[in-house]
């Protein structure tokens, strides 16, 4: 009887442990890595906090949940999205929306004057003709994007710079991709991104986006990229 009592205890852990370690694997929310506040003006806490604890939160959770069942729980985002086409819509708009949120998190920064590597302003200026003129290109594409989406700097097959546009949450990563490439640099264009600060001025968001890019991830991205 105290042989069957062990073995049911082991068998216990076990699954404990199991479900501990497949928990685990399963999409968190990122750390921003900077407080919510610490991008003001330019982006104000309300929004950043809605923003990352609400939406992304949501988009994490309502992965996870879509995953289930289908064979790749255990697939890294990057491997989901570049076989989007072969899952569902929930799918393919929460893997967006975590992946795409995650890197607008990480380009961003508090710190003022960041800027792009040697290597990077250098293929911009062989690109865009210079960093201004990139500029202009991804808010032009921001700002002409109807309704909701994301603007697009990324590196193509060929490590050539291009900059895209697309709807919802989808990314150049996704093999639906009209434009497909790795992305570098995206700026959100949902409303959810903006509003509470700049309600229908999405161009005056787009100005002030600039000041607090991070170009020193976006240079480290550029490199990985390649």
């Amino acid at each position: 009887m105290k042989n069957l009592k062990s073995i049911c205890i082991c068998l216990i852990v076990t699954m404990a442990s199991v479900s501990t370690i497949y928990a685990q694997k399963k999409f968190q929310l990122p750390q921003l890595g900077y407080a919510y506040d610490a991008l003001e003006p330019n982006i104000d806490s309300e929004t950043m906090q809605i923003h990352h604890s609400k939406h992304h939160q949501g988009y994490v959770n309502n992965l996870n949940k879509a995953l289930e069942g289908t064979g790749a729980e255990n697939l890294s985002l990057e491997e989901i999205l570049k076989n989007t086409s072969k899952y569902a819509t929930a799918v393919r708009n929460n893997a967006g929306g975590h992946f795409n949120h995650s890197l607008f998190w990480s380009i961003l920064t508090p710190n003022k004057g960041t800027q792009p590597s040697r290597q990077l302003l250098q293929a911009i200026n062989q690109q865009f003709g210079s960093l201004d003129n990139l500029k202009t290109s991804l808010n032009n594409a921001a700002a002409s994007r109807f309704g909701s989406g994301w603007a697009w700097l990324s590196v193509d097959e060929n490590d050539k710079l291009f900059i895209s546009s697309t709807a919802n949450q989808d990314n150049p990563l996704m093999d639906i991709s009209e434009e497909q490439g790795i992305p570098i640099l995206g700026i959100d264009v949902w409303e959810h991104a903006y509003y509470l600060k700049y309600q229908n001025k999405r161009g005056d968001y787009l100005s002030a986006i600039w000041e607090i890019i991070n170009w020193d991830e976006v240079s480290k991205r550029y490199e990985q990229a390649k």
